[in-house]
């Protein structure tokens, strides 16, 4: 079955950088589209990013376009977040999942148990 395990999270000041990473088994990472999800706090799940299997596309929340990069290696099976500029609003739990815009946020079931972000003054 679908496993991942994301890591990286962390209690940061506004404008400050983290590097999330979510390490995945259970099926072939190098032919499947990857996204990362987060929940703030009292809310619902939201996209905010997927890629491709050979990185030829990246796609972003507008909220996040500029200040996130989403990449992955195929090699290691490992998806990466970089967040820099980090916002308030950008509190949450990181979760990576299998599939992309589309199919990513609805299939709970194969996420990981996240990564916590808080960005707080």
């Amino acid at each position: 079955q679908v496993h991942v395990v994301e890591s990286g999270g962390g209690l940061v000041q506004p404008g400050g950088s983290l590097r999330l990473s979510c390490t995945a088994s259970g099926f072939t990472f190098s032919t499947s589209y990857m996204s990362w999800v987060r929940q703030g706090p009292g809310k619902r799940p939201e996209w905010i990013s997927d890629v491709d299997p050979d990185s030829r596309l990246t796609r972003y929340k507008e909220s996040v376009k500029g200040r996130f990069t989403i990449s992955r290696d195929n090699a290691k099976s490992t998806l990466y977040l970089q967040m820099n500029d980090l916002e308030h609003e950008d509190t949450g739990l990181y979760y990576c999942a299998r599939g992309d815009i589309y199919g990513a946020i609805v299939n709970k079931d194969s996420w990981g148990r996240g990564t916590q972000v808080t960005v707080s003054s």
